[in-house]
């Protein structure tokens, strides 16, 4: 569904992306991990033709996003990372010139728009002003809007950032559902249970290269299941270990503060770059 061969992206003397190789396939609930910075708004701006890449090719379903990229925009939704509702119309109101902008037959815009606001919960508050809205309902609606024209793949910027937990896992919920409907989703996040929880696979940037790709439980396996922290000297040091004997075996060898656990993407990425995903 999304094809994407030596992506590069430069501003001015800033390397955005860097000769990025990347397939996804239909239906597939993608994960795109990595810090503030690595390249994960500037791939998504590319895909939905919001910005030019310097050079190479990219895809959506077999359509040219830089030749044809009204053609492309009809196969998409997009979730951006900020909320750009109208905040002095209504959700219907909010839906409706979606709908317009896409040229959608009037019926069926009304159709998708009564099953979408009921989908997401916000059917009883169609004609409240969406200002009025919390941050987790102007999500919802966002995700709504971004579903009315019917795109087979779907963009999410960090959608859950700035929620709380509750929320945010409702939204979870809400994802997993659109993607079981037949959706593919391609999902910007620095939340890293976001992805272990979501993602069928996950691409792992990282100053404009994508450094891993695979099933999260694979990923987390070559890095090591068991992590121990260790305080040294005031820094907290990771060590990684096969099994939990392993690292038992190691901390009853220390003479310093040391914890066991699980190991998740965020070593995995400590372990590839030296930095933690949200730093």
């Amino acid at each position: 569904m999304i094809r994407i061969v030596d992506l590069y992206k430069k501003y001015r003397d800033t390397v955005a992306l860097e000769g990025l190789n990347l397939h996804v396939k239909t239906g597939e609930f993608f994960g795109y991990l990595g810090p503030n910075g690595a390249g994960k708004t500037t791939t998504v701006k590319i895909l939905t033709t919001l910005a030019r890449p310097t050079s190479g090719t990219a895809l959506i379903k077999g359509i040219d996003i830089i030749k044809n990229p009204i053609e492309a925009k009809k196969h998409t939704g997009v979730v951006p990372q900020a909320i750009n509702l109208d905040m002095e119309l209504t959700a219907w109101e909010n839906l409706q010139i979606h709908g317009l902008l896409y040229n959608m037959n009037k019926k069926f815009m009304r159709q998708q728009a009564d099953y979408l606001l009921a989908f997401v919960g916000l059917d009883k508050h169609r004609y409240r002003l969406v200002k009025n809205y919390s941050g987790g309902m102007k999500r919802r609606l966002m995700i709504a809007r971004a579903l009315l024209h019917k795109p087979e793949v779907i963009f999410l910027d960090e959608p859950t950032v700035g929620l709380d937990p509750t929320v945010r896992r409702q939204l979870w919920g809400l994802l997993k559902k659109i993607n079981q409907e037949g959706a593919t989703i391609f999902l910007t996040t620095h939340y890293i249970e976001e992805a272990e929880n979501l993602c069928e696979r996950v691409g792992i940037i990282d100053r404009g290269k994508l450094i891993a790709l695979d099933k999260p439980k694979s990923l987390i396996a070559s890095a090591g299941k068991i992590v121990v922290d260790v305080l040294e000297d005031d820094q907290l040091t990771s060590y990684f270990f096969t099994t939990r004997k392993e690292a038992g075996d190691f901390v009853a060898g220390l003479d310093l503060p040391a914890t066991v656990r699980n190991a998740n993407l965020e070593d995995v990425f400590v372990k590839l770059t030296g930095r933690r995903v949200k730093e």
